[in-house]
């Protein structure tokens, strides 16, 4: 659910910032305002984030290869990271260097003075349908959680980056209505130049946002809380394991799970009896956690003493020690 309504998110605001940086180019062209030129940049900016979160999203599709066994899900990720990157460079600053340069030359808007104010009003009109949308599918899979933890936490990318980028257009639009309201009642350019400013700084804070967060899913997230403990209450809650000895869990796509377990398991009298005991565990988690599709469990026998060492399993089942071993040759 989450993907499909990610890329209908994407689509909706693909659509309408497509629309958008046409007619503010054309309000540029016949007003020169800087304020338009970098809303225009930003929605050209947009259009291709959005083009890239759906190519990221199509190549992560693609099957498990014996180079990448374990798929491609995390390539999503790498997209959403670059998506930070166009919008701090293409987007942040070349609004910063174009208020720069109109700040020197503060010349007002002094042809089609109704146009940019129209243009405006329009795209804001437009980016509140693409926000929305975002808002709606985003609501689906948010829960309880409040905004920010959610784009903090969401493991799919594309949500949380189209809600951002959504709110940083909107936000940007209001900036530009600002800076070019302003200079059409005062015939000061730097009124244009300082809207064109603001959208800078707003770009290149949402983008420095954007690259921490996706950083930390490059990097690898484990399973949340809630998950963790409706897995651990899998495990254990069958005669199969006695205790979990550890554990770890790693997101290999926003979809994909991998749990990794070493548990302590009863004595058995064969290993066709041991197998079914982890089958049936694996099938627990599965259960209980849909998204945990990769699972290794190692069976293990839980030892006190061996669990104070630091060992994490019995001493028996351990592999010796360097020192144990040879000190168990002959002439030493």
């Amino acid at each position: 659910m989450s993907a499909n309504g990610g890329t209908r998110a994407i689509i909706a605001a693909l659509l309408a910032n497509v629309g958008i940086a046409i007619t503010k180019f054309v309000a540029f062209l016949l007003t020169g305002s800087s304020s338009m030129l970098a809303e225009s940049i930003h929605s050209v900016a947009d259009s291709g984030n959005q083009g890239l979160l759906l190519l990221g999203g199509r190549r992560a599709k693609r099957a498990a290869t014996p180079e990448h066994p374990f798929g491609y899900g995390r390539e999503r990720y790498i997209y959403a990271f670059i998506v930070s990157i166009v919008l701090f460079s293409l987007g942040g600053l070349f609004a910063l260097y174009e208020a720069y340069h109109k700040w020197h030359d503060k010349e007002g808007i002094n042809d089609h003075q109704w146009v940019p104010v129209t243009v405006l009003v329009i795209a804001i009109l437009l980016e509140s349908f693409s926000f929305r949308t975002a808002i709606k599918e985003s609501n689906q899979i948010r829960g309880n959680q409040s905004w920010v933890r959610f784009i903090r936490r969401a493991k799919a990318p594309e949500l949380p980056v189209v809600l951002l980028e959504d709110f940083g257009a909107l936000l940007g639009l209001i900036f530009a209505l600002f800076g070019v309201g302003m200079t059409l009642a005062t015939g000061n350019g730097e009124w244009d130049a300082l809207g064109t400013a603001m959208i800078g700084i707003l770009l290149v804070t949402i983008a420095v946002v954007l690259a921490i967060e996706t950083k930390s899913l490059l990097l690898g997230e484990g399973a949340e809380a809630a998950d963790l403990a409706a897995i651990e209450r899998a495990v254990t809650s069958g005669p199969e394991v006695e205790r979990i000895i550890h554990m770890k869990t790693l997101y290999l796509g926003p979809e994909e799970l991998m749990v990794a377990a070493k548990v302590g398991v009863p004595a058995c009298e064969s290993a066709e009896e041991l197998a079914r005991g982890i089958n049936a565990v694996e099938a627990r988690i599965r259960a209980a956690v849909p998204i945990a599709r990769v699972i290794y469990i190692e069976p293990d026998i839980y030892s006190v003493a061996a669990a104070t060492a630091g060992t994490g399993a019995a001493a028996p089942t351990a592999a010796p020690q360097a020192d144990d071993e040879a000190a168990e040759r002959p002439g030493s």
